[in-house]
C-alpha cells in the first residue's frame, strides 16, 4: 500500500477532505476576497497584508512578513529540524487601476465557471493556502516535519521569481517545496523551462519627419530587427518559443524616433536550444547596430531556471498517487515556468500541482472551473500529509 493511499484511509482525513466540498464556496469566497485586492508585480503590499491576517487567525505561529512582501507562517511539526514549504505566488499580470469585477456565469451559487482577472492565477492558489491552515488547525493534525505556508511576491514577469529565491535562500536545500496555482488541476509539473528575457533598444539621432527624411529611425529599425526574429525556425519538439512582449518608442507623428525598445521573451525545455536561439537573437542585433548613426543593445531583464525532477522521484510518486487518490486519472506530467523552477533548477525536490480547472489566464475574462476543486483541495491535503509524515493514526 503506497503512503497516500494509506494517509486517506485515516479517519480523520476522511473527515477533513468531505468537508471541502461542504465548504466549497468558502473558499471561492476567500479566493474572491483576495482576488479583489489589486497585486501587480512588485505592488503585491496591501494583499500581503491582508494574508497576514488570516494567517494570523489560524493555528499558523511565527507568522511575518519579510522585507519584499513574502509572508510566512508554520504549522509545527515534531521534529522542526526538517520543513516542507508550501508556497502561492501572491502577484497578477494586471495593471493596478484594471477593473476586478467578478462574474458568474448563472446564480452565484449554481455557478461553477466564474470569471475574474487574477483569480485563478493565482489568489485561488493563495486560498488553497488559507483552508490548508485552517484544515490541518480543525482536525488537530500532527506531521513529522514543519510545514510553512508561504504566499510569496514577484512570480511574473520581471519579478523573475525574486519571492521564490528569498523563500529557497531561506529554507535551503534541506527542505521540500510544494507549489501551487489556482488553475492545472491534474497536472504534476516536475520540469522547468528555461526563460531569457531581454531588452532590446535602438538609439538614433532622430530628426524632422520632413526636414531629415532618409535617417535612420528607431522605429523602423526596431520593427526590422524584429521581422527577423519572427522568421527564425525553432524546433516543435523540444519546444522553443520567441515572444515579443512590450513595444515602445517615438515621440511624436512628425518626428523620427530616435529611442525604441522591445521586451523579448525566450523559453526551451532544452537549455542548449535556449542558448542556440538567445546567440541567434545576438547575432541579429549584431547586424543591426552595424548600421550608421545606429546603437542597438541587448540587455538580460530576466532569467529562469531550468532542471527537472524525475518522475521516479519520492515527490512526484506522492503527487501523483495524491491525483490518482481523488479520482483524477491519467495524470499529466508537465514542464512548465513556476515558482517551482527555482528549487527544480538546484535539484531541490519540489513539484507545483493545481487546484481546479481554468482558462483564459492572463486575460481578462479569465476564469476558474470549481468542479473539481474539492478534489484538488483534498490532493493538496493528501500531498501535504504524505510529504510532511503524518503522524497518529493509520499512518505511523
Amino acid at each position: 500500500m503506497n503512503l497516500v493511499r494509506e494517509i486517506a484511509m485515516d479517519n480523520r482525513v476522511g473527515a477533513a477532505m468531505a468537508s471541502f466540498e461542504s465548504n466549497l464556496r468558502t473558499t471561492v469566497d476567500l479566493a474572491v476576497a483576495i482576488q479583489q485586492i489589486p497585486s501587480p508585480t512588485f505592488e503585491e503590499g496591501e494583499r500581503a497584508v491582508y494574508v497576514e491576517s488570516l494567517y494570523a487567525k489560524t493555528g499558523l505561529d511565527q507568522v511575518h512578513k519579510d522585507e519584499i512582501h513574502n509572508v510566512f507562517g508554520r504549522y509545527a511539526g515534531t521534529d522542526s529540524r526538517q520543513s516542507l514549504v508550501i508556497s502561492a505566488h501572491l502577484d497578477t499580470v494586471f495593471p493596478i487601476a484594471t477593473d476586478l469585477a467578478i462574474r458568474y456565469d448563472g446564480p452565484k451559487m449554481e455557478s461553477n465557471r466564474i470569471y475574474g482577472p487574477g483569480l485563478a492565477d493565482n489568489a485561488l492558489g493563495v486560498a488553497g493556502l488559507i483552508t490548508l491552515a485552517r484544515t490541518l488547525e480543525r482536525n488537530g493534525f500532527r506531521t513529522e516535519s514543519d510545514i510553512w505556508l508561504v504566499a510569496n511576491v514577484a512570480e511574473e514577469g520581471l519579478g523573475n521569481l525574486m519571492g521564490m529565491r528569498a523563500v529557497v535562500d531561506k529554507f535551503g536545500p534541506d527542505a521540500t517545496y510544494l507549489v501551487l496555482e489556482g488553475g492545472s488541476f491534474g497536472l504534476v509539473f516536475h520540469e522547468a523551462i528555461g526563460v531569457h528575457r531581454y531588452l532590446i533598444e535602438v538609439r538614433t539621432p532622430g530628426g524632422h519627419s520632413w526636414g531629415d527624411f532618409g535617417k535612420p529611425n528607431a522605429i523602423q529599425i526596431l520593427s526590422s530587427l524584429i521581422n527577423d526574429i519572427s522568421n527564425l525556425n525553432v524546433p516543435a519538439e523540444p519546444k522553443t518559443t520567441f515572444n515579443i512582449g512590450v513595444i515602445e518608442g517615438g515621440t511624436t507623428v512628425n518626428t523620427i524616433a530616435s529611442v525604441a525598445n522591445c521586451q523579448l521573451d525566450l523559453r526551451s525545455a532544452e537549455k542548449d536550444l535556449l542558448d542556440k536561439i538567445t546567440n541567434q537573437i545576438g547575432r541579429l542585433v549584431e547586424s543591426a547596430n552595424g548600421q550608421p548613426d545606429v546603437q542597438v543593445v541587448m540587455t538580460q531583464i530576466g532569467k529562469r531556471p531550468s532542471g527537472r525532477i524525475s518522475r521516479e522521484s519520492a515527490v512526484v510518486k506522492m503527487a501523483t498517487a495524491a491525483l490518482e487518490q481523488v479520482g483524477c486519472s491519467p495524470v499529466e506530467f508537465m514542464a512548465g515556468s513556476t515558482d517551482a523552477s527555482v528549487p527544480i533548477g538546484l535539484g531541490i525536490p519540489s513539484v507545483c500541482i493545481g487546484l481546479a480547472k481554468s482558462g483564459n489566464t492572463h486575460r481578462l475574462d479569465e476564469f476558474v472551473d470549481i468542479t473539481h476543486l474539492a478534489q484538488g483541495l483534498g490532493q493538496l491535503l493528501l500531498l501535504s500529509l504524505a510529504m510532511a509524515g503524518l503522524v497518529g493514526e493509520g499512518a505511523e
